[in-house]
């Protein structure tokens, strides 16, 4: 009830309708008293008073119902907004955690922000839809087809980019000891491709394709990344699909508890996906960033994490989350790694989900906007 309550944007609605509840009630009340027990007895008297106090009701419902995830009190006080991340112990959390403090932290605009632990992506982009968030973190390459309605989407979902952040830099390990030379090598084998239900499919799917794979081709083991890492290590799983921010945890347990190889893509695939899905971007990982990598690896940002909202949350609430989280860009980097990315030569990339109005505003204001 508390929150609901917080998150109405007016009340003075009520105002003329309680007056005439008032106005209406008292002779009623009055009557009755003189009465003795003649209020028990006036049915008319009694349901006169229930009607209004169904209006009342009734109207205090319909405020409570239209009120969206945003909101004020009518004296100017603090705005509630939520911003939907993913399960505890993940990269979405943390950030989300990082960016709604900032948030909170702006006194000028005077909001109480939220971060809320969701199961990812593809709740994070439902519930936008359905106004129950406000803001939320996703993963660039689930977000492409859901606003396309492709892939396991049924429908094309309306939301739009704020900015876009860290990249996604993932790749196919596996013991070295398994010989393996190519992506295709993986044909018929154990191979963790993420936790189910994770949406992993809308970028590995076309992974295994440009190589000449598909899902059926392989056994297919789903699980988290630290799990996979568990499985490769039992000899469980033959090879797994990780990432993340570079360096990735998980990769760097697997290369402290063995000695594991980066499973190269084929050029001509990883060429072939970059020109295809915007999502995609080429990304080098250093030499020396793990264990026994001697070499620099060519690998994929397979979908950038990104802020997303509504096509329709407020253009000027837009506007100044935008410039906020870009203006206190250092406090968010110091809270997580991942607020290095907010810069002006990535914020505004273009991962196949447009942006949103608000966001455009801000980024032409300070001469960041990639007009062509």
């Amino acid at each position: 009830a508390t929150s609901t309550l917080a998150r109405l944007h007016s009340t003075t609605e009520l105002f003329p309708l309680l007056q005439e509840v008032n106005v209406k009630i008292a002779p009623l009340m009055v009557s009755s008293s003189r009465g003795g027990s003649a209020w028990q007895q006036n049915a008319s008297n009694r349901s006169k008073v229930g009607d209004m106090r169904v209006r009342v009701i009734g109207l205090l419902l319909l405020v409570f119902s239209a009120c969206g995830g945003t909101g004020s009190s009518p004296d100017g006080g603090r705005r509630f907004l939520s911003i939907g991340t993913a399960p505890p112990g993940g990269t979405f959390f943390v950030v989300g955690g990082a960016l709604a403090e900032v948030l909170s932290q702006a006194e000028s605009a005077g909001w109480q922000v939220s971060a809320e632990s969701t199961k990812g992506t593809q709740e994070n982009i439902r519930r936008l839809a359905r106004k129950e968030l406000d803001l939320a973190l996703a993963n660039a390459s689930i977000t492409y087809f859901a606003v396309r309605g492709e892939g396991n989407w049924k429908q094309a979902y309306a939301v739009r980019t704020v900015m876009t952040l860290a990249p996604n830099v993932a790749l196919f390990i596996a013991p070295a000891s398994a010989g393996f030379e190519s992506v295709g090598d993986l044909r018929g084998r154990r191979v963790v491709l993420g936790p189910a239900g994770a949406g992993f499919e809308f970028f590995v799917a076309p992974i295994l394709r440009a190589h000449g794979l598909g899902y059926d081709d392989l056994s297919v083991l789903n699980a988290t990344q630290t799990g996979a890492v568990d499985l490769l290590s039992d000899g469980a799983a033959a090879a797994a699909f990780l990432g993340g921010a570079v360096p990735t945890a998980s990769i760097t347990q697997a290369s402290t508890s063995q000695d594991i190889r980066f499973i190269p893509f084929d050029p001509a695939a990883r060429e072939k996906l970059i020109a295809e899905y915007p999502f995609f971007e080429a990304a080098t990982i250093p030499a020396g960033t793990y264990r026994n990598q001697s070499e620099d690896f060519e690998g994929l940002n397979v979908g950038s994490m990104h802020l997303i909202t509504n096509a329709e949350t407020d253009p000027d609430l837009i506007y100044q989350i935008t410039r906020t989280l870009y203006e206190n860009r250092d406090q968010i980097a110091a809270r997580h790694p991942a607020g290095r990315s907010i810069n002006e030569s990535n914020v505004t990339r273009d991962t196949g989900t447009a942006f949103h109005p608000g966001a455009i505003r801000y980024y032409r204001e300070i001469g960041i906007w990639p007009e062509n």
